[in-house]
């Protein structure tokens, strides 16, 4: 149950600093730092998608397992793939709203969730496998991508929002090892002290492998993927000393992490209306001052729905 607990918490953060960050990304007059590297390089905002795939990964093997052995097969692959297309449906919707208000410029119709429904349905075609093989295939499809990337998919990958669906195989290797991390994790008979090696372990490859290959989420190298796949793991077990050890009793990030994808497409309503408000200053180039009361205002407002939705056991899921 503890270990439930922390995931729902860890999630819960993830989304938290995701919204949040799609939020600044819109104001010219915060600087640059609280927003995404423009290309080689790596800020705290760069590490806030993998938190999110690593979540999914942590219960991507027990949830599939689970089903597995009550619906059988059929059933349980039936509801991960339309789980998955669902996700890449919802994201077209999202994304092509965002091109006919003018808010997005046209380009490749891809986003976070496309991103999401891909690399699930990618992580789906090797999930029943033992865990060792899934760390081998995972991290030969980062070689693949790095290499097929530097040869060929380079200048769509560095256009494309969220890397486009170049990019979702990366992303797919990402979710894989993240869900070889989760099988760790759930081993009763293994320490959670080698979870934690294993994913300091991920820090230093990511950081020797970026010698070698730039660390950049808008390439989404493999170096940046090792890197934050380390990271990742190492806050959710910070996460899990905090609940295991000292019963963490943060409700809203509980809120939050229960009802992730609603609250998601929720905040692209409030950030929409801020958008469309004709006055620039508004938004795009509030004040700091306003930027913290709108910040605020989203916030309270999502939370308020993630505590109300939370405490009568209503959960918005694919």
């Amino acid at each position: 149950m503890q270990r439930l607990e922390a995931i729902d918490k860890f999630r819960g953060f993830a989304f938290l600093l995701m919204i949040i960050a799609n939020y600044l990304n819109n104001v010219n007059t915060i600087p640059s730092w609280p927003k995404h590297s423009k290309d080689i390089g790596y800020t705290a905002i760069d590490l806030i998608a993998p938190m999110f795939f690593f979540a999914i990964g942590l219960t991507y093997g027990i949830s599939f397992r689970r089903r597995l052995s009550r619906d059988g097969a059929w059933n349980t692959y039936q509801q991960f793939i339309t789980r998955y297309l669902a996700l890449l449906g919802l994201g077209y919707v999202i994304t092509l709203a965002w091109e006919l208000s003018g808010i997005q410029p046209p380009n490749v119709n891809w986003g976070l969730l496309q991103a999401l429904g891909a690399a699930g349905l990618i992580a789906l075609l090797f999930i029943r496998l033992p865990t060792a093989w899934r760390g081998v295939i995972g991290l030969g499809l980062l070689v693949v991508y790095q290499l097929i990337l530097d040869r060929a998919w380079l200048d769509d990958v560095l256009i494309a929002p969220h890397n486009g669906p170049w990019g979702a195989l990366n992303w797919g290797a990402l979710l894989i090892l993240s869900t070889v991390l989760g099988d760790i994790y759930h081993q009763v008979s293994v320490s959670q002290r080698i979870h934690a090696l294993i994913s300091a372990g991920c820090v230093a490859a990511g950081l020797l492998f970026g010698l070698l290959v730039p660390v950049s989420k808008h390439r989404a190298s493999a170096s940046y993927m090792i890197l934050s796949l380390g990271l990742s793991a190492l806050i959710f077990y910070l996460f899990h000393l905090l609940q295991d050890r000292n019963r963490l009793n943060i409700p809203i990030l509980t809120d939050w992490g229960r009802n992730p994808l609603l609250l998601y497409l929720a905040h692209y309503v409030i950030i929409g209306i801020y958008f469309l408000i004709p006055n620039p200053s508004l938004y795009q180039e509030a004040s700091i001052w306003l930027v913290i009361m709108e910040l605020t205002l989203m916030i309270g407002t999502l939370s308020w729905v993630g505590h109300y939705l939370n405490k009568r056991k209503l959960y918005f899921v694919l």
